[in-house]
């Protein structure tokens, strides 16, 4: 079916498949490494227990926890504070007053969120599947919602026997917001990796933000590696003046290397879609970035043909699977460092494969 589209683009869009590019080196030579995005979360309910753990057998290098708060200050792994989308808060009736609505990050949202719940009423909750037209929803209602600490117990039992650890890879959401109202992330995230011996520059972790107040003040009191993430439009929530256009320019990415080690940008910054959602050309973003001195992860790699570009596509069905490996064969060439994938049972093996070229 991949030759068949492929084929389909060489009639319709001459000349639009570019010459196979020479492999460049990432920033430090070494191979790059497979964030598993909230777990395996191709395949269980995202920021689960049994995601982190099928990611880890899956032989991802870092999992990856979003984190919020609860009412009672402790962090959990969410993908957003609103949490209708991943657990079936909505379907029980004793919460059913803590429907609210809140502003964040400039937009309005309607839901639940967790800093109105204490732990032990969040630990009451079941997660479920985020995007279920895509992934079923056979494993709705069999998992908690995990702690940071429950993670990083995970990562401790997992890593007892292991020569090169599994790493953890933490996003802090909304961090400007859970601090306005008296809940900021630095001060349990940090005692929290300290606890667990995450100390110093070569620590099997990077903390990530698409806010930069945040990751400023974390390095302020930690020397632990941190990702600035970008997306393809907007920018920071806590700096209406700057876009994230402006901090991928050469001037912004040196900027950027004087807080963080390395940036987390969308996927379509390193080659943008063209026409047809086919992949273009790549981008100077790597490269630039590698002068400023800094690691590049790109965000999110994922095997549904909703989410590949055409050519990768395995046909027309929106949730069936495509050739994710050739998407990322694609964005090794430029030189990533590594990258975050829904689906580390195809992504592992396809940077391997890549790295071994």
């Amino acid at each position: 079916m991949r030759r068949w589209y492929a084929a389909v683009l060489a009639l319709l869009l001459p000349g639009c498949a570019a010459e196979p590019m020479a492999a460049v080196p990432t920033l430090d030579g070494q191979s790059p490494i497979v964030i598993a995005h909230r777990g395996a979360s191709g395949e269980r309910p995202e920021h689960t227990l049994a995601s982190y753990e099928l990611a880890i057998e899956q032989g991802a290098d870092f999992i990856e926890p979003d984190l919020v708060l609860t009412k009672d200050g402790v962090l959990v792994a969410r993908h957003e504070n609103e949490i209708s989308e991943t657990t079936d808060v909505a379907d029980r009736p004793e919460f059913a007053d803590r429907k609210a609505s809140r502003r964040i990050d400039g937009k309005d949202v309607t839901g639940w969120f967790t800093e109105d719940f204490t732990l032990a009423e969040l630990k009451t909750l079941r997660a479920k599947e985020r995007i279920p037209r895509l992934r079923g929803t056979a494993n709705d209602g069999k998992f908690e919602v995990p702690t940071f600490e429950e993670i990083l117990d995970l990562l401790a039992r997992v890593n007892m026997e292991r020569e090169h650890p599994v790493g953890v890879y933490p996003e802090t959401k909304h961090p400007g917001y859970f601090a306005a109202i008296g809940l900021p992330h630095e001060a349990p995230l940090l005692a929290l990796l300290e606890k667990h011996g995450y100390r110093g520059r070569k620590a099997p972790v990077f903390i990530q933000s698409f806010e930069v107040a945040n990751l400023k003040a974390i390095r302020a009191k930690s020397d632990l590696p941190l990702i600035q993430l970008m997306d393809d439009e907007g920018g920071p929530a806590d700096d209406p003046r700057t876009s994230y256009a402006a901090m991928a320019s050469p001037a912004g990415l040196k900027a950027v290397a004087a807080y963080a080690d390395g940036i987390g940008p969308n996927k379509a910054m390193v080659i943008p879609r063209g026409m047809l959602g086919t992949l273009g050309d790549p981008t100077s973003l790597v490269r630039d970035a590698h002068a400023a001195g800094l690691k590049v992860h790109p965000w999110t790699f994922r095997r549904e043909n909703y989410f590949l570009p055409l050519a990768d596509k395995g046909g027309l069905n929106p949730a069936g699977h495509g050739d994710l490996a050739a998407e990322i064969a694609a964005y090794l060439a430029t030189g990533i460092d590594g990258l975050f994938s829904d689906n580390p049972r195809e992504a592992v093996p396809a940077v391997k494969e890549g790295a071994s070229r």
